[in-house]
């Protein structure tokens, strides 16, 4: 299986990526499992969606380019694009909190993936960094746009255009990390999430909706749409194919 969905005390509901012989990268069967744990996070009896990776190496790595690198066109980027960008859309605005345990490394997409969660707590000696413009396309999943929200626009721009990975140090003083851990991941989540379980659903669905209402008045949706689109333009270009091919031949 190349994810998980299972349920811990307290209302946890948690996703794992499950293909750590691939640094748990996105694939189709993985936007599968994203999304119907996001809809599985609606139910009454869940109080917070955790979204982490096997093992202790990768949170999640990105897209997987051995599967997307086959996307030439901008149409076929494009349907790639705008189905996770619609997923990581719903995610953003849950009416749950959420929680990016970043167990490994978080390359691409997988910053985008944990931008999009209300809280980001990560493992001592991790790096993360949104590496898209490396391989000549931007963000195409929305997490540019969600990044912009979440921090100033300098600290965001400067890790959208830097490109390259920080270590938790940096990216705790960026603000993209709320705390930094060692040891076991669910142990330290849990006790990272310990106040906000022990509060009733509903003043957590409350909270939830007033982060919404900013963010639906900001266009935030709106906004990762042209962001889809802006990549797909961009991933049709012989640039972007000659760099993903050097890259896998690393």
């Amino acid at each position: 299986m190349e994810y998980l969905i299972s349920k811990g005390p307290q209302g946890l509901l948690i996703f794992t990526i499950n293909r750590q012989e691939k640094r748990n990268a996105v694939n189709y069967k993985v936007m599968e499992g994203l999304e119907k744990a996001v809809q599985e996070a609606a139910s009454p009896d869940v109080k917070a969606l955790v979204i982490t990776g096997n093992g202790d190496k990768a949170f999640c790595s990105g897209g997987d380019l051995s599967v997307f690198h086959e996307l030439k066109t901008e149409e076929e980027a494009f349907g790639m694009l705008s189905k996770m960008s619609r997923i990581i859309g719903d995610l953003l605005m849950l009416p749950k909190p959420t929680v990016a345990l970043i167990n490994g490394a978080a390359v691409g997409g997988g910053c985008e993936i944990a931008a999009a969660c209300d809280f980001r707590i990560g493992k001592q000696g991790i790096q993360a960094g949104f590496i898209q413009g490396n391989l000549a396309i931007t963000t195409g999943w929305g997490g540019g746009t969600i990044l912009l929200e979440k921090l100033s626009a300098s600290k965001a721009l400067k890790m959208l255009t830097d490109a390259r990975l920080y270590s938790a140090g940096e990216l705790k003083e960026l603000g993209f990390l709320d705390s930094i851990y060692e040891g076991d991941h669910m142990e330290n989540c849990s006790a990272f999430l310990e106040q906000l379980l022990d509060k009733d659903g509903a003043v957590l669905t409350a909270y939830k909706e007033m982060l919404r209402k900013k963010w639906a008045n900001a266009s935030v949706l709106e906004r990762m749409e042209e962001e889809v689109k802006n990549c797909a333009a961009l991933w049709e270009k012989e640039v972007h194919h000659e760099k993903v091919a050097s890259f896998l031949k690393k």
